[in-house]
């Protein structure tokens, strides 16, 4: 593991810029905790042979938990962090008594808990409250540093030093390793097995109310989403370091270095601007090398009796040749740099965020930041999530400071979540835009609107109201209950119904979370459910497909689909009928303004209190104060459809 560490670092160091310096590897320790904390708690509870896979949903129920005592319940934060400790003792304790008491299956047991600590947590909020607005004091433990050193490593040491005793150091220790290796022989030899079993869980609920007390300081945010995917990536860092899933074997060291082997991975992917998605591949690539030559190394074990080179000193040998090739390589960039007698043309870096990779409404806007990127001679770096993921959005622009890019754009999942990190950019010097969804407005200098919220919301209405003559249900599918944009779009819909279509009625909001299928899922549901409404309004660009398949296969001729989405996915659905009206702006357009945007400001070119701008091919754009106007939502109907291509 050590050997893949100096591998990545020595890569990395060539090809990620800014990667080898020491406020990256404090950046790396500070993006490492709250996955650490989780990591530290599965390192025992593998050893005895067993697995938790409900951490990741406990960090996020403690983090709402702690969001609500602080936000809606006004509890002190010194109050809330024990309550929120309490609970996560109580998840801990109940999945350590079934397991160890009930002899229920571990994987059965964390599997359904895992399902029920989200649960609640998404029933606490209703999959929508996002907690924010934490008093900075709270905030400095997981954005702050002491002495140059994040505020919250502190936290993730004490835990370091007190799992090392506890399993190198401690009868407890020696025990858990006994249950790995042969529970029932534990028993005879007078081990307590249940209590032991009880212990480990016990304390991985604690770990993870801790690692969510420490992600809500991070972000900023308590959302119920928090912790989604992190037991999967804290097993992998503890079965990197080493630990059978058989039981029996595994250090901490082990796990630190599976670790780091994974933040450093991610991190420096980040910095080279290569895509996010690479991060899982090379991951299962490192374990599945880490794993073959730990069974090599088994092998040739056997064959030190005959003389032979130990692995040890293999090890050595290679750690030697590894440093020293990293040594040469920086030496030799250092030498490069010296030489050079006048520096190269720079180029500026606009690194550019959408919501969600996949989403075929992003991917459109794509085509057009590449066409401005190619037209203004910069480089474009274009990565995100590739599903709704705010932490994912955070970590990404961490990376995009620590390189150092001009400017900054990005499509805001989450516009509590991301305002804290934009503000770090600036403060760093970095220009930064929002495009598509806004950001806190001291967070960005400019928000790239496609068109107002009160545009596109009287769009959709009057163009409801013409369909059901001006009465009648309605239902409203739209991306995320927690989308600020989306949400504005609603509350522009119903102050239009309120004031001009008294008629209409809006019967339900159903969320698709931008997904075409569950968006037919839901409008299938509305169907059954409401049988009075007449009409689906989808405004997610994924969600106009899933209602008109939903329409096309119930064969409800009498209910009308109407949305925001693209033409090129909505096409069938118009011309057979089972969507009539979408509305929506040129996506390539939006994708070329925020590249233009991040180029004009980061060569200063957009003065204070501009009201207007030259876009290139777009000619002469809208300033509205911060907000820069792309202009008004296109209609698209069998009329013009097969005249666009985006």
């Amino acid at each position: 593991m050590l050997l893949a560490i100096l591998a990545e670092a020595g890569i990395f160091s060539v090809v990620a810029q800014n990667f080898f310096t020491a406020a990256n590897f404090v950046e790396i320790l500070r993006l490492s905790v709250e996955l650490g904390l989780l990591a530290l708690a599965l390192t025992p509870v593998i050893i005895t042979g067993g697995i938790d896979l409900s951490v990741g949903s406990m960090m996020g129920l403690c983090a709402v938990v702690f969001g609500a005592l602080v936000m809606d319940w006004h509890w002190t934060i010194a109050a809330a962090v024990i309550v929120t400790m309490l609970v996560g003792c109580a998840g801990g304790a109940l999945n350590g008594a079934l397991i160890a008491e009930f002899k229920i299956p571990p994987l059965i047991v964390t599997l359904g808990s895992l399902s029920a600590f989200r649960g609640i947590a998404e029933g606490i909020t209703h999959g929508a409250v996002n907690y924010s607005g934490f008093p900075k004091s709270f905030l400095f433990l997981g954005q702050g540093y002491l002495f140059g050193v994040p505020a919250q490593l502190p936290i993730f040491l004490l835990a370091l030093a007190g799992y090392a005793v506890l399993l190198h150091r401690s009868v407890i220790g020696r025990g858990l390793y006994a249950i790995g290796f042969a529970g029932e022989g534990a028993r005879y030899t007078g081990v307590p097995v249940a209590r032991r079993i009880g212990l480990v869980y016990f304390l991985s609920g604690v770990a993870a109310s801790v690692a969510a007390i420490v992600y809500v300081a991070h972000l900023g945010q308590a959302k119920s989403d928090a912790g989604t995917g992190y037991e999967l990536d804290a097993i992998t860092a503890v079965v990197l370091g080493g630990a059978s899933v058989a039981g029996g074997r595994g250090t901490i060291l082990g796990t630190v270095l599976g670790l780091f082997s994974i933040s450093i991975l991610q991190n420096g992917l980040h910095l080279a601007a290569l895509p996010s998605e690479l991060t899982g591949i090379l991951t299962g690539a490192v374990l599945v090398l880490t794993i073959a030559m730990d069974r090599a190394r088994g092998r040739q074990s056997k064959k030190e009796e005959a003389g032979e080179m130990k692995n040890s000193h293999v090890a050595i040998l290679c750690a030697a040749i590894l440093a020293g090739a990293l040594i040469r390589a920086g030496s030799n960039a250092w030498l490069v740099r010296s030489l050079r007698t006048a520096p190269a043309a720079y180029t500026p870096v606009i690194a550019v965020m959408p919501k969600a990779k996949g989403d075929p409404y992003f991917v459109s806007c794509r085509i057009g930041a590449e066409e401005a990127a190619r037209e203004l001679g910069v480089e474009l770096i274009w990565d995100g999530p590739t599903g709704l993921d705010a932490a994912k959005q955070n970590e990404i622009v961490e990376s995009w400071i620590t390189r150092g890019v001009d400017a900054i754009a990005v499509a805001v999942e989450n516009q509590a979540g991301i305002s804290t990190v934009l503000r770090k950019a600036r403060g760093r010097g970095i220009h930064v835009l929002t495009w598509d969804a806004d950001a806190e407005p001291d967070a960005r200098e400019y928000f790239l609107n496609q068109a107002t919220p009160e545009g596109i919301g009287n769009a959709l209405t009057d163009e409801a109201a013409r369909l059901l003559d001006g009465k009648g249900d309605f239902a409203i599918v739209t991306g995320a209950l927690s989308a600020a944009n989306q949400n504005q779009w609603i509350a522009a819909i119903k102050k239009r119904v309120a004031e001009k279509y008294p008629g209409l009625k809006l019967a339900t909001i159903r969320p698709s979370d931008d997904d075409r299928d569950k968006a037919f899922s839901e409008a299938q549901t509305i169907l059954k459910v409401n049988p009075a409404v007449k009409l689906i309004m989808a405004i997610s660009a994924p969600a106009v497909p899933g209602a008109g398949e939903a329409i096309r296969q119930s064969g409800r001729k009498d209910v009308d689909v109407i949305g925001l989405s693209l033409p090129g996915i909505c096409k069938t659905y118009i011309h057979d009928g089972s969507v009539q009206t979408i509305f929506l702006w040129n996506t390539k357009n939006l994708g070329y303004l925020t590249v233009y945007a991040g180029t004009m400001l980061s060569q200063n070119k957009i003065p204070a209190g501009a009201t207007s701008i030259q876009a290139g091919r777009l000619g002469t754009l809208e300033v509205s104060g911060s907000q820069i106007i792309l202009g008004a939502p296109l209609l698209i109907d069998k009329k013009n459809i097969d005249k666009l291509d985006f």
